[in-house]
């Protein structure tokens, strides 16, 4: 048994130097292979266009940054403050709408393609479009960091379209932010100014009621002929309008007379209506509230958009490298066939 296993092993030995015999005699054909290898691969690496990569990282605003839009927003005024994760959520809910992609693309990338390229389907231009420019949304569930990410020919392009698309992405998330506030107050002013057209209803009702008393108690005061309160010893309170106000004649006629000719000329009833000033205050300040756009942000950019010095793709190196070992593995394979298939010369 040991000395089939010592055959058996010196056979291998035998078969590997062979092996390596035949590859040595047509060692040619295995460098020829790699040197083509080599040549493609350098072809490709230095003739395919390059990719350059724009990155952009965005992250929440600091509470300065959305104070603006908390003026006015306290417990008083009946309207809750936003909270630095509302204004956040927002934008990033505009960074990823569909809608903002779809318009960039036939704002942006669609005009940069050339009249042939524009002939292609909409559909497959979106699709390409949807691999240049990406969102990419947190990679850890602690970090709230979102990046945008532009690949194109053009390092001046990737950067200036990362910049546009996390810019238009936080205009349209300002103007939503601005166009809630403003709605919020508009609706707040509007119920104000209900209460007010109310409150002033109330007293001209009101008012319209006193004449109509003291006409009832002037027509008593004329029947009896009482022109002047008697003097008598009455409570004031009760000569003014009693229980149910059927004193009221003994103030006189002249003095009823006056007091409606004063009601009847009267020009405005405001000063005569129960919290109108309170409600004319409340109104005043909701119509006026306004935020100034240049003052908010609802997104931080964490650091600035570098233009990309290098291409990411092709990597020229890795390319080349490729190229060698698949043209050395090609050359020993072939060897291999013409080996086996190839009969030796007797």
């Amino acid at each position: 048994m040991y000395v089939e296993s010592k055959d058996k092993k010196g056979l291998d030995d035998f078969e590997l130097q062979r092996f390596i015999h035949g590859l040595w005699q047509q060692k040619l054909i295995v460098i020829g292979f790699t040197i083509l290898g080599a040549v493609l691969a350098a072809s490709y690496a230095f003739l395919a266009k390059p990719v350059y990569e724009a990155k952009a990282f965005v992250a929440p605003p600091t509470q300065n940054d959305i104070a603006n839009f908390n003026y006015g927003r306290m417990k008083e005024s009946e309207l809750v403050p936003y909270r630095v994760k509302d204004v956040y959520d927002i934008f990033t809910r505009r960074l990823q709408a569909e809608s903002l992609r779809r318009d960039f693309f036939s704002k942006v990338y669609v005009p940069s393609l050339s009249p042939d390229e524009r002939k292609i389907p909409q559909d497959v231009l979106y699709s390409k479009f949807s691999q240049v420019l990406r969102v990419v949304p947190p990679l850890k569930e602690t970090s709230d960091k979102y990046s945008v990410v532009v690949q194109t020919g053009n390092p001046e392009q990737a950067k200036g379209w990362v910049s546009a698309y996390v810019a238009q992405a936080g205009d349209l998330a300002k103007d939503e932010m601005l166009k809630n506030i403003s709605i919020e107050s508009e609706v707040r002013a509007r119920n104000l100014d209900q209460q007010i057209r109310s409150a002033r209803e109330n007293s001209r009702r009101a008012r319209e009621d006193s004449i109509v008393k003291l006409n009832e108690a002037l027509h008593i005061a004329e029947s009896i002929n009482l022109e002047k309160p008697p003097a008598i010893t009455v409570n004031q309170s009760v000569i003014a309008g009693g229980e149910s106000g059927q004193l009221t004649y003994m103030r006189g006629s002249k003095a009823l007379k006056a007091e409606i000719e004063n009601l009847q000329a009267r020009q405005s009833d405001d000063p005569f209506s129960d919290r109108l000033r309170d409600l004319q205050d409340k109104y005043s300040y909701f119509k006026g509230l306004k935020t100034d756009p240049s003052l908010v942000a609802v997104y931080r950019q964490d650091g600035v958009v570098e233009l990309p010095d290098n291409p990411i793709k092709p990597n020229k190196a890795l390319i080349l490298v490729f190229g060698v070992i698949t043209g050395l593995i090609l050359g020993v394979v072939f060897v291999l066939f013409r080996s086996f298939f190839v009969a030796k010369p007797e």
